[in-house]
């Protein structure tokens, strides 16, 4: 069975490599989960591995955020011109 707990544990006991890996199986179980991801995230800097890959909500939120920055350049041209 995975679970944070679990991952807690083989970080308290210093097994950072078993708790990155159930990290990941929960991250991409639970992509929602902003706490598991930074705990992933982090872990994967101690253990000098490339960061996971956004999960596809934050590639939308990602998304939103371009389009909405583009429309606010768009409207302050058209205020200048």
């Amino acid at each position: 069975m995975i679970t944070k707990t679990l991952a807690e544990i083989y970080l308290k006991q210093g097994d950072l490599r078993k708790a990155y890996e159930i990290l990941k199986v929960l991250s991409e179980q639970e992509p929602s989960d902003k706490d598991t991801q930074q705990k992933l995230i982090e872990l994967s800097e101690r253990l000098g591995v490339s960061s996971p890959p956004l999960q596809p909500a934050d590639h939308a939120k990602e998304e939103r955020i371009r389009i909405l920055k583009e429309l606010l350049n768009n409207i302050r041209e058209r205020r200048k011109g």
